[in-house]
């Protein structure tokens, strides 16, 4: 029996900065390199085996979570490509939180430092990547609004389940 595809948990993003975003990429990623839109990876290859745990943890964090401010600070080389820097201390917290719960089960990749960005270009010549750095980009303000859920198959990914955070006020009597 074939193991279970891993599984990769990114941040969902308000439409605004997702399309601000993903046309960045799609002006900056080579075309035949690139599969995916826009995303920002919290976690690169979780179990596949522990899907169903992972979902009702995610249930549970993300209905207790309050859609998150975003800022999106400029541009940073990844060596052959760019990517859009994003701070965000509820965001750093909320990952922090999930590598404590699933350290014991996470790749080095996974368990090493998070630095919040979106690639927008990668897979080109190191001058390309750094003449769009140079470029900069002005910074702007967005929203984490929950969280996805893939599956890692070898090509584009399969969605599997979004995890939306809770707005403020929804469901309370009376409102």
């Amino acid at each position: 029996m074939a193991e279970p595809a891993p599984l990769i948990l990114t941040l969902s993003l308000d439409p605004a900065s997702f399309a601000r975003l993903d046309a960045l990429r799609r002006e900056h990623f080579p075309p035949e390199r690139n599969q995916l839109d826009a995303h920002l990876t919290l976690f690169h290859a979780l179990p596949g085996e522990t899907l169903d745990e992972i979902r009702a943890n995610l249930a549970v964090l993300a209905g207790g979570t309050p859609p998150m401010p975003l800022r999106f600070a400029g541009l940073r080389s990844l060596g052959r490509g760019a990517a859009v820097v994003v701070e965000s201390p509820p965001l750093l917290a909320l990952r922090a939180m999930l590598v404590s719960a699933w350290h014991s089960r996470l790749t080095p990749q996974d368990r090493q430092g998070f630095r919040p960005h979106v690639t927008i270009q990668n897979f080109v010549a190191p001058d390309a990547a750094r003449e769009l750095v140079a470029q900069g980009l002005d910074s702007f303000e967005g929203t984490g609004t929950g969280m996805a859920l893939w599956h890692y198959r070898g090509g584009p990914w399969e969605a599997v389940e979004e995890f939306e955070f809770k707005r403020e006020g929804r469901g309370r009597p009376g409102e």
